[in-house]
């Protein structure tokens, strides 16, 4: 998925916060970089960074948003926050230092582009009425939405792209939660808990305790 970011010279942190967070940046000078370097697919959205410049910045990031119908997402520190308030052209904003988890879901939620069509298809994961969108990381049963925090979300799209496996507490901490998280098992045992309550009580039956071993989805 590709995001156009102004300035040409970004960030490192921003760079590789992108990249860790599933996102192929393309850095734009100007703005007639935007439709001579878009990719294929289109681009899911842009990130502004305010650096030395923050009201060209922000005159761009207008730009993006007016000209070329780009949601964007404004990168800034806390001394730019007063130019964030007397501005509204952008969908959403993120402080730094950045946080790789943070960066993804805000990101997630405004790549909706409709550049591609075809591909929307391969954003679902389904399982039985239950539907994950992982652009946008939004979740629905039989049609109505639920509200998951993040690490719920993570969980519930682990289960469902690996069901009918036994995944033991540690597997799962490892897979979804990554090798640097320090908590112990017991979060996922929490996890499982609030994941039942909110699936419901007919449906909260798919995750399913395996004694000794841990959860399996399904």
């Amino acid at each position: 998925m590709f995001v156009c970011v102004f300035p040409g010279e970004p960030s490192a942190a921003l760079v590789q916060g992108l990249i860790e967070a599933g996102y192929q940046p393309v850095p734009i000078a100007s703005l007639e970089a935007v439709e001579r370097s878009r990719p294929a697919d289109g681009w899911v959205a842009a990130v502004v960074e305010l650096r030395e410049q923050p009201h060209l910045a922000m005159t761009v990031a207008r730009k993006l948003g007016a000209e070329y119908s780009l949601s964007v997402l404004v990168v800034a520190d806390r001394t730019h926050t007063e130019d964030l308030v007397t501005e509204s052209d952008y969908e959403d904003f993120i402080l730094t230092p950045l946080d790789r988890i943070e960066l993804r879901v805000r990101l997630g939620k405004l790549a909706t582009t409709t550049e591609a069509p075809p591909s929307a298809q391969a954003d679902l994961v389904e399982f039985r009425d239950l539907t994950l969108n992982t652009a946008t990381y939004q979740a629905t049963i039989a049609g109505a939405p639920i509200d998951l925090t993040y690490m719920e979300y993570e969980l519930l799209r682990f289960f469902t792209t690996n069901a009918g496996r036994a995944w033991s507490r540690e597997q799962i901490l490892s897979k979804v939660w990554g090798y640097d998280y320090f908590g112990g098992s017991r979060t996922v045992d929490v996890h499982v808990r609030r994941l039942r309550a909110k699936l419901g009580e007919e449906r909260s039956a798919w995750i399913t305790t395996v004694r000794s071993v841990g959860y399996r989805f399904g």
